[in-house]
């Protein structure tokens, strides 16, 4: 009988289709990412949000890196701008951490009552500062891992306090201006918060972390609002993939 012939391998298999020139893997998107996240349309959101916003910084008004923690720990399901109110008398009454550490729980839960959920937020300063005077020397600790070990501090204060008050990019803020923004743009398919960051993290140059967040908060106060954008004012909104624009 006659030998049958193998057939060629297909050229445009699906590892062949992966190859990049030089046999390398093509990088692949992360499976959250959003479809505008190619560096070409990144880099021009960027270019835009500079525009707009070249040197903006944190809106919580403080004077030391443990203020902007308390002030951040403060600001959840909370205004800046309420925030900032409440501080303008706490901070004087409570001048360092130790005198935050060893407070009446009872009258600083009416001190802080206008930010909403004091109780927590009043078990959380204490139990924060108590941790700072006693286990690290009164100074607000510089890691990502230690201050995650702080009652009531999570990334996205972690990363606010490192961010803004040591220009440390161990990550990019995701409160609710930055997720909502995020997914607008299509730069992110996630809905949590730490998926959006890790996606974030992906495509956003690690350089431009602190402003990035920066840069989307100011913006999602200002023109791209949760209920109503403002999308004929908006700088960005031809790069924009949003089905809830306004006209």
């Amino acid at each position: 009988m006659a030998k049958s012939k193998k057939k060629p391998a297909k050229k445009n298999s699906a590892a062949a289709r992966k190859r990049s020139v030089g046999g390398r893997p093509k990088a692949t998107a992360r499976a959250g990412a959003g479809r505008g996240t190619d560096t070409v349309r990144v880099q021009a959101i960027l270019e835009k949000l500079d525009e707009a916003y070249p040197a903006v910084t944190c809106a919580l008004r403080h004077e030391s890196p443990f203020q902007l923690l308390i002030s951040t720990i403060l600001s959840a399901q909370c205004t800046d701008e309420r925030v900032n109110q409440v501080t303008a008398t706490l901070f004087p009454k409570y001048p360092a951490a130790k005198a935050f550490a060893y407070a009446n729980p009872k009258e600083l839960e009416q001190d802080i009552r206008p930010t909403g959920f004091f109780r927590n937020k009043t078990k959380s300063i204490i139990g924060t500062s108590r941790m700072i005077v006693e286990e690290f020397q009164g100074e607000v600790p510089k890691t990502m891992e230690q201050l995650l070990t702080l009652p009531g501090v999570a990334r996205k204060t972690a990363n606010v306090v490192l961010g803004t008050a040591f220009g440390i990019a161990s990550g990019i803020v995701v409160d609710t201006h930055v997720q909502r923004l995020s997914q607008r743009l299509d730069l992110t398919k996630n809905t949590d918060p730490k998926k959006i960051e890790q996606d974030l993290m992906q495509i956003i140059p690690q350089e431009r972390w602190i402003l990035f967040s920066h840069q989307l908060i100011w913006h999602g106060r200002r023109v791209c609002q949760a209920r109503k954008p403002k999308c004929l004012e908006c700088n960005l909104e031809k790069l924009c993939y949003s089905k809830d624009k306004t006209n």
